[in-house]
C-alpha cells in the first residue's frame, strides 16, 4: 500500500496502550499501523521519540471582545500558530454572544475571523449571554443540529452572568438536544461585594484580585451549578477548577452517579497567588479567574487529575499584552484590579508543562497524559474517534515528542501575540517535537501566504 508519509520506529501511545510500530499516512488519514511499512514518498525517523495524538485544547479564547478599550493579543493566525508549536492539532475557541446579538450571526462572524487563517483544526463552542425565547426555542436547537453541541455559560462577569432561571433554561435545551453545558462557576454577587469592600479599604493592587475571588466563591457556585444540573438531569463540565473544595463538590456528584465533569489548567498546578504580588503592576500578568491559589490547592488539582475527577486538562488561553494600554496596563487597571483584563496566555505551554510536571515526575502515566490532553477532549465534544487517538481511519493529527530534550520556558520561545508568558523560567523536560510532513493547508499571517503541515510542533 503506498503512503504519503511513514513515521518509522517511534513509540506510539494512546489513552489506553503503548506500543512500537510504524504509522502510515495517506490523504491526511492514518491508513496503516505495523512494522516495516514501506512505499512512502516521505519517511520520518521517530526512533527514540514518542508518537502521540496531537493535543486538543478545548478551552481557548481567540479574538473575543473583552470590554471597552481592551484588545486580545491573538488573532486566529497567531493563536493557532502558537498552538501548533505547542504540539496541538486542534483547538476549540468560543463564539461569544453579546447582548442583543443573534447567535447564528455570531457563529458566522467567528468563522469569518478564522477561515483561511488557521494552522491547526478549529471547532467552536458557543457562549450564551442573552437568553431569549428565540434563542431557546429556535437558535440553539438549530445550531446543535448543525453540530455546535457545547455551550458555555457564566455565573459571573458583567454582561455575561446568567441568573439561576436562565441557567436552568439553557440546561433544559441542552438536555433536549444532547448538548454539553460548560460552566464558569464563581458567585457573581459575592465577587462584587468583596471587590467593593477591598476598594473602599484602598486595596486595589493586582494582588487583591485573589482576595476578591476566594475559594468559597468558587465552591458555592460549583455546588449550585451541580444542583441545577441535577434538577434538569443534564451533563455539565465545570471548567478551570482551582482548588480542593470545588473539586470535592464534583467528586461527590460523580459518586452519586451524576454526569458532572471537571477540567483544570496549568495555572492551578504551577502558579500560586504569590505570583500576583509583583511590583509595578507586574502582578497583572497573572490575573485570571479563578485566580491561582496556594500549594495545597495545587496538590488537590494533581489529585483530581490522578483520580479522574478531572477528565480534561486545558489551557484557558486568554491572552492580553502586558505592556499595552489595550491589555493588562489599561489605564483603568492602574486604579484597581477590578479593571485588569482577566486571562493569561497558555496554549503553547500546556502540553510541555503537564508532560514535564506530570509524566516526567511520575505523577501521571504517559497514557493518562494522552487522555487528559487529547482523547478525553475528543470524547467530551463529539470528535472521537476521528480525533484524539492513533488508529487506522483517524485523522493523521500527530505530534512527535522528544523526551530527551530539556528547556526552560522563555517568552523569546513563544509564537503567539502576547508579550510575556506567565510560565517564564519553568524548566520542562520536553517542550516539543519534530516536524511531521503531512496534509498541508494554506494560512495567512501578517499578509503573507504561508504553508504549514497539518501536524506540526516545535
Amino acid at each position: 500500500m503506498p503512503f504519503d508519509t511513514i513515521i518509522r520506529g517511534g513509540t506510539v501511545a494512546t489513552a489506553s496502550d503503548t506500543f512500537s510500530c510504524d504509522v502510515g499516512i495517506g490523504g491526511g488519514k492514518i491508513t496503516a499501523l505495523g512494522n516495516d511499512l514501506g512505499g512512502a514518498a516521505n519517511v520520518v525517523d521517530a526512533s527514540g521519540k514518542l508518537v502521540l495524538p496531537g493535543g486538543i485544547d478545548s478551552h481557548v479564547h481567540i479574538a473575543q471582545p473583552s470590554g471597552p478599550g481592551i484588545v486580545m493579543a491573538d488573532h486566529f493566525a497567531s493563536a493557532t500558530r502558537s498552538a501548533a508549536f505547542g504540539g496541538n492539532t486542534l483547538v476549540l475557541p468560543f463564539a461569544l454572544q453579546q447582548k442583543g446579538e443573534r447567535l447564528r450571526d455570531v457563529v458566522r462572524d467567528y468563522h469569518a475571523k478564522a477561515d483561511g487563517r488557521c494552522y491547526v483544526d478549529v471547532s467552536f463552542h458557543l457562549i450564551i449571554s442573552d437568553v431569549t425565547d428565540a434563542l431557546l426555542g429556535q437558535e440553539l436547537p438549530a445550531l446543535v443540529e448543525d453540530g455546535y453541541t457545547s455551550f458555555k455559560v457564566f455565573m459571573t462577569y458583567d454582561g455575561l452572568a446568567l441568573s439561576d432561571m436562565e441557567l436552568l433554561k439553557v440546561m433544559s435545551v441542552a438536555r433536549e438536544t444532547g448538548a454539553l453545558v460548560m460552566v464558569h462557576a464563581e458567585n457573581y454577587d459575592a465577587i462584587r461585594f468583596l471587590t467593593d469592600r477591598l476598594e473602599q479599604a484602598g486595596k486595589t493592587a493586582p494582588r487583591f484580585h485573589a482576595a476578591s475571588r476566594p475559594i468559597p466563591v468558587e465552591r458555592e457556585a460549583t455546588h449550585r451549578a451541580i444542583s441545577l444540573a441535577e434538577l434538569i438531569d443534564v451533563p455539565i463540565m465545570i471548567v478551570h477548577v482551582s482548588n480542593r473544595e470545588a473539586m470535592e463538590e464534583i467528586r461527590r456528584a460523580q459518586q452519586r452517579g451524576l454526569k458532572i465533569f471537571g477540567e483544570t489548567c496549568p495555572q492551578y498546578l504551577v502558579l500560586t497567588e504569590k505570583n500576583l504580588e509583583g511590583l509595578n503592576m507586574e502582578g497583572a500578568k497573572y490575573v485570571c479567574s479563578p485566580p491561582p491559589r496556594d500549594e495545597a490547592s495545587q496538590q488537590a488539582c494533581w489529585e483530581g487529575l490522578q483520580q479522574n475527577v478531572f477528565s480534561l486538562f486545558s489551557s484557558d488561553h486568554c491572552p492580553f499584552r502586558y505592556d499595552s494600554p489595550e491589555g493588562k496596563l489599561i489605564p483603568k487597571g492602574r486604579t484597581s484590579f477590578r479593571w485588569v483584563p482577566n486571562g493569561i496566555p497558555g496554549v503553547e505551554t500546556r502540553l510541555p508543562i503537564l508532560f514535564s510536571e506530570g509524566v516526567g515526575k511520575g505523577r501521571i502515566s504517559l497514557n493518562d497524559f494522552v487522555a487528559l490532553t487529547s482523547t478525553n477532549h475528543a470524547r467530551a465534544y463529539g470528535l472521537y474517534p476521528k480525533k484524539g487517538t492513533i488508529a487506522v481511519g483517524c485523522d493523521a493529527d500527530i505530534a512527535i515528542w522528544d523526551p530527551s530534550r530539556q528547556v526552560t520556558i522563555m517568552q523569546a520561545m513563544m509564537h503567539g501575540g502576547a508579550d510575556y508568558t506567565p510560565y517564564e523560567g519553568i524548566a520542562c523536560q520536553v517542550i516539543g517535537a519534530s516536524r511531521v510532513p503531512g496534509m498541508e493547508r494554506r494560512a495567512s499571517s501578517d499578509n503573507e501566504d504561508v504553508f504549514f503541515p497539518l501536524t506540526y510542533s516545535l
